[in-house]
Formats: structure tokens, C-alpha cells, sequence
């Protein structure tokens, strides 16, 4: 059996362009070029059919480690929590109060972008910081 090892992360979304950006931002990854015989994005979208225009947007890791995440309109809105959310890695092997301040920096960066600090968990070793990005979509900065 072959096994899968590149894959996409898909959200739901009213404003794909708009939240595409925000991950950019928060993650580092880039729009990628627009599809072959266009100029630019906007060259794209213009000939594409009225309803189908701002239909979708996408952003890639440059490094192309992680996966391509892919944004589509969808008409309703986000109705209950995720049952699947992302984990921003930043204190990866990091403990006890450095480790809360690296989130916590990461948290002040994300705020000014529209991201929603929603709590901060700390035990006096492990920290997480449960946030919402500018849809809604729960994340952590871990």
C-alpha cells in the first residue's frame, strides 16, 4: 500500500483572499504564483465568472515542508467550535517561563493581524495559548 505523503489543509471561509493573507502572515507562507498565462491574481479572478470570482485563494510554505493551505467560500458561516484546529509550534522545546514568554510574544505579534487571544493555560511548566484567527477558526500557539 502507497502511502500518502503530501496533503492540503482546506478551510471554510467567507473571505478566502482575506484569510489566506492572515496565515501568510502568521505562519511565514507566501501566495503562490498565479495559475500559468497570468500576469497576476487579479488578471485571473477578472476572467473568471462573476460568481466564481473571489471563489477561493491559497498559500504555500516557500520552504515547501508544510502543506498548502486552501481557502474556499462556503455561504453559510462558521455555526460550533473546529473539530480540527492548527497548532502554531513556537515554544517547541521550550519549558516553564521561557516558554510562555515565546508564546506570549507570538501572541502580542498575532493581535495587531486580527487573531483573538482567547485564554492563556499555564501550569507553572507547559503553556498553550488557545486564539481564533480573523474567521473565527480556533488555533494554539503551542
Amino acid at each position: 500500500m502507497m502511502s500518502i505523503k503530501k496533503f492540503q489543509v482546506t478551510f471554510d471561509c467567507a473571505e478566502p483572499e482575506r484569510l489566506a493573507r492572515f496565515w501568510c502572515e502568521v505562519l511565514g507562507y507566501v501566495v503562490p504564483p498565479p495559475p500559468e498565462g497570468f500576469a497576476t491574481w487579479d488578471d485571473f479572478k477578472s476572467s473568471q465568472p462573476l460568481d466564481q470570482q473571489d471563489a477561493w485563494f491559497a498559500c504555500v510554505d516557500p520552504s515547501g515542508v508544510g502543506p498548502r493551505l486552501y481557502f474556499q467560500r462556503v455561504p453559510e458561516g462558521k455555526a460550533a467550535k473546529n473539530r480540527l484546529h492548527l497548532d502554531v509550534r513556537v515554544g517547541t522545546g521550550l519549558v516553564g517561563e521561557e516558554r510562555l514568554a515565546a508564546l506570549e510574544a507570538e501572541c502580542a505579534r498575532l493581535v495587531p493581524l486580527g487573531a483573538v487571544h482567547v485564554q492563556t493555560l499555564y501550569d507553572g511548566d507547559d503553556s498553550c495559548i488557545p486564539m481564533q484567527d480573523i474567521e473565527g477558526n480556533e488555533f494554539c500557539i503551542d
